[in-house]
């Protein structure tokens, strides 16, 4: 990526990953958080791609914590953080915090003992280029024959307010549908946690929110911390890959989400296939998709894309398929049934078309920010 000028991020990098937990404790609950913390530390020990922990407390305000974990890549710790295990391990923990932010950083240089700076050999080579925007989904599913009323209740809301403080705005929402699953896609400028805080405290999204809890199929109780918390964190699909080519937008660009649902266990690979493909089409300026954003957990991939033109018109780069050997790699690790495809997929145009046609999901809502 040294000579590109492409913005992307991508968790399939290969380096080694710092994930960062500022914590700020509840006041007398010190010797509670760190019962929590040594709970949580000998079960992630044994967790694949774990590599360490550090706990630290802060010099200046004893009730600040920071631990830091290091993770062999990326995959193993979002696989950990999208697993039930994950989600009982750290309740414990997250009942004595008054506020927690997670941070995570790709290791690219390291300094030694001897103060000289080396490059880390499972590292990319170069740092990659972004654009001041953290993309992030969430996705559930609601109760079989209330699509219509959810698509209705998710179109009829009025948008909160934009910008969230000085450093921090929300650019742009998009909700789709696919069946009963829904898929709410959020840009920020700023600080991600700080924008989604922000949204749930507007009256007009606690009333999309209460309005859509009789249809949802995973209960919730938005007004018990520890439900709402496990709910979202259910729902959560990171953004694993994003590219950009960097251009100005053209007058027919049309954004979609594209479902992508893998046979159980693949859905990482899925993920990681199709990131691929849009690394590589990138980098032909003629290429009809200018951006792409892959998202994953578990054995649901979806992939928003903005693109010039109609995607009929090329339906194989639109679905980053491009070429029979990349298309039945795809095929073994696609759930074709979940998609109601009838017949095997052997690649090619046709079976590209009839691909799009059921893996594009419905669009309710897209609603940007005023520029500034």
């Amino acid at each position: 990526m040294a000579t590109s000028t492409c913005i992307s991020q991508s968790a399939f990098d290969g380096s080694r990953l710092r994930v960062i937990l500022l914590v700020d404790l509840h006041e007398g609950a010190q010797e509670q958080f760190l019962d929590a913390y040594e709970h949580m530390r000998s079960h992630v020990a044994s967790v694949p791609g774990h590599v360490s922990d550090q706990l630290c407390q802060s010099m200046e305000n004893p009730s600040q914590w920071l631990i830091a974990s290091e993770w062999e890549s990326a995959p193993p710790f979002l696989a950990w953080l999208s697993s039930e295990h994950h989600i009982e391990t750290v309740k414990p923990m997250q009942r004595c915090v008054r506020d927690l932010r997670s941070m995570r950083y790709h290791i690219l240089r390291e300094t030694g003992g001897t103060g000289a700076v080396r490059a880390v050999p499972e590292a990319q080579p170069s740092p990659r280029t972004g654009d001041g925007v953290t993309r992030h989904a969430l996705t559930f599913t609601v109760r079989p024959g209330s699509e219509s009323k959810v698509a209705e209740i998710l179109a009829g809301y009025a948008p909160p307010e934009s910008r969230v403080d000085d450093t921090t705005r929300l650019r742009r929402t998009t909700l789709f549908m696919y069946g009963n699953r829904v898929v709410r896609t959020v840009e920020v400028e700023g600080d991600l946690m700080t924008a989604l805080r922000h949204v749930s405290r507007q009256p007009e999204i606690r009333a999309v929110e209460a309005a859509l809890n009789p249809h949802l199929e995973q209960h919730r109780d938005l007004t018990d911390p520890e439900s709402a918390r496990a709910f979202f964190t259910r729902a959560a699909m990171p953004a694993v890959h994003h590219v950009a080519r960097g251009v100005p937008e053209p007058a027919d660009v049309r954004r979609h989400a594209l479902y992508y649902p893998a046979r159980e266990g693949c859905g990482m690979a899925l993920a990681r296939l199709l990131s691929r493909q849009d690394e590589a089409a990138a980098q032909d300026p003629a290429g009809p998709v200018l951006s792409s954003t892959v998202f994953h957990r578990d054995d649901t991939v979806v992939r928003l894309i903005d693109v010039a033109g109609d995607p009929e018109a090329d339906p194989a780069a639109a679905l980053a398929v491009q070429g029979t050997r990349k298309a039945a790699v795809l095929a073994r690790l696609l759930d074709a049934d979940a998609l109601g495809l009838d017949g095997p997929l052997a690649g090619g145009a046709r079976d590209a078309t009839r691909l799009l046609a059921h893996a594009d999901m419905t669009p309710v809502t897209d609603r940007r920010a005023p520029r500034s």
